[in-house]
C-alpha cells in the first residue's frame, strides 16, 4: 500500500484570500465573520456570514472564463493554482491520466441558481443565460480544474453535505493508496452565502441570530451558543505517492495516513444517537492509520456551535479517547472561519496540516463559558505551542455522514 503526502495547500476563505494570510489569522484567533454584503439583509432573520472580502477572479483567472464560472468554481480554482504553486509540481512531467481531481461540493451553483430563477421570473426564460446548467452543476469545481490543469484521471465530486470536501480527500488519498493514480487534486468549495439558503436555513433554525456581535456569533461548545455561521470559500490539497513526490525534489509538509467514514442512519439533520456513529468514523480512521488513540495530538472538532452537534461530537470524542479526553487538545476553527459546508473539511484539513508543520495548536475563540456536556480539554482563549506528530480533522453533515482524516508529520 503506498504512502500518500501533501505537498500543496491553496485555499480562499473569510480569513484570507491565501494560505499564509490564513494561517496567520487563525494564529492570532481573529474571526472572520461580518455582516453580509453580498445581498441585502433587511427582511433576514440572520444578517452575518463568513463572506470572501475583496475577491477578484479576474486577479487570478481570464476574466470570461471566470464569469461562465459560478462563485464557488471560482473559489476552487484560484484555491488550485495556489497548492499547485505551492507544491511546486510540474504536472506536465506525469502521466495526465493518473491525476485525479475531486472536489467536493455541498450545494454546488446554488448561488448562479438563485439568480437565474429570479430573471426567469422577471424578464421570462429567454433571458435565462445559456451557462446556468453547467454553472449550477456540484462537479464544475472538479472539472474546471481538470481542464485548467490537463488531469484526465478521475474528475469528480462527492457530494455529503458538510463532509464533502473531506471525503474528497479521502477518496483521493484511497485512489493514491491503491496505486490507481500518482497525484489527486482534492478539496472543497462552496459559495452559499445568498438569500435562498439564508433562508432556508433561517426556516431550519440553524443559523446563529446573533447579529449585534458577528465576531463572536461562532461559539463551539459554549454555553450559549444558538446555532452556526455560514460561510464561503475553498480548500484545496495536493495529495501525491513517493515516486511522484521524488520528481524535482520537492519535499512534502505532512502524510495523510488515514480515513474513516460512516452514516448514522438516523435523521435528516439531527446527529446520530449519543455520537455512536461519529465514534466509529474516528475508529475506521485509526484503524486506517494503524494507529491508536494515544498516539493523537490534536483534534479539529467538527464543532459547528450548534446544540446537538457539538454535545454529541464531545460524546464521539470521549467514546473514542476515554481518559484521554481530558488531556488531548481539541479545537473547533469554525469560531474563526465560520461553517463552509462542504468546503469545511478541505479548509479544516489544511490547517491542521500547517498546526502540525508549524507546531501549532489553533484555538476555539469566543469560549469564554464552556457548556458542562462538551467537558474537552479546550484549546481557548489563543493559540498554543505543541509539537504535534498526529492529527484528526472530523466532519459531520446532515443526512447522517461522518468522514475523519488522520495526518502525521513527517
Amino acid at each position: 500500500m503506498k504512502k500518500v503526502f501533501i505537498s500543496g495547500l491553496g485555499t480562499v476563505n473569510p480569513l484570507g484570500l491565501n494560505t499564509e494570510t490564513t494561517w496567520e489569522n487563525i494564529c492570532n484567533g481573529k474571526s472572520g465573520i461580518d455582516f453580509i454584503e453580498l445581498f441585502e439583509t433587511k427582511e433576514f432573520t440572520t444578517k452575518i456570514a463568513g463572506e470572501v472580502k475583496n475577491f477578484n477572479p479576474a486577479d487570478h483567472i481570464n476574466k470570461k472564463s471566470a464569469q461562465r464560472m459560478d462563485r464557488f468554481a471560482q473559489f476552487a480554482v484560484i484555491a488550485a493554482l495556489e497548492a499547485l504553486q505551492h507544491s511546486k509540481i510540474d504536472l506536465k512531467q506525469f502521466d495526465s491520466y493518473r491525476i485525479a481531481v475531486i472536489v467536493g461540493s455541498g450545494i454546488g451553483g446554488l448561488s448562479t441558481l438563485s439568480q437565474q430563477h429570479e430573471i426567469l421570473e422577471k424578464k421570462g426564460p429567454s433571458r435565462v443565460t445559456p451557462f446556468l446548467i453547467p454553472m449550477m452543476l456540484s462537479d464544475m469545481a472538479s472539472a474546471q480544474i481538470s481542464m485548467l490543469t490537463k488531469a484526465r484521471g478521475q474528475n469528480f465530486c462527492p457530494v455529503s453535505s458538510c463532509s464533502s470536501g473531506a471525503d474528497a480527500i479521502g477518496i483521493g488519498m484511497k485512489m493514491i493508496r491503491n496505486n490507481e493514480v500518482d497525484i489527486a487534486i482534492v478539496g472543497g468549495a462552496e459559495a452559499p452565502v445568498c438569500p435562498i439558503t439564508i433562508a432556508g436555513f433561517n426556516s431550519a433554525r440553524a443559523l446563529s441570530k446573533n447579529n449585534d456581535n458577528p465576531e463572536k456569533a461562532s461559539r463551539p461548545f459554549h454555553i450559549n451558543r444558538d446555532g452556526f455561521v455560514i460561510s464561503e470559500g475553498a480548500g484545496i490539497l495536493i495529495l501525491e505517492n513517493e515516486l511522484a513526490l521524488s520528481k524535482g525534489n520537492r519535499s512534502p509538509i505532512v502524510e495523510l495516513i488515514g480515513y474513516g467514514s460512516t452514516s448514522d442512519a438516523h435523521h435528516i439533520t439531527e446527529p446520530g444517537p449519543e455520537g455512536i456513529s461519529a465514534a466509529n468514523a474516528m475508529k475506521k480512521a485509526l484503524l486506517s492509520s494503524n494507529i491508536s488513540a494515544n498516539e493523537i495530538d490534536y483534534i479539529n472538532a467538527h464543532g459547528t456551535s450548534t446544540s446537538m452537534n457539538d454535545k454529541l461530537e464531545t460524546q464521539a470524542i470521549k467514546t473514542i479517547l476515554g481518559e484521554l479526553s481530558k488531556k488531548i487538545p481539541v479545537s473547533s476553527t469554525k469560531s474563526m472561519t465560520g461553517h463552509l459546508l462542504g468546503a469545511g473539511g478541505a479548509l479544516e484539513a489544511i490547517i491542521c496540516s500547517l498546526s502540525i508543520k508549524n507546531g501549532i495548536l489553533p484555538p476555539t475563540i469566543n469560549l469564554d463559558e464552556i457548556d458542562p456536556n462538551c467537558d474537552l480539554r479546550h484549546i481557548y482563549p489563543k493559540a498554543e505551542k505543541l509539537d504535534i506528530k498526529i492529527a484528526l480533522s472530523n466532519s459531520f453533515g446532515f443526512g447522517g455522514h461522518n468522514s475523519v482524516l488522520a495526518f502525521k508529520a513527517i
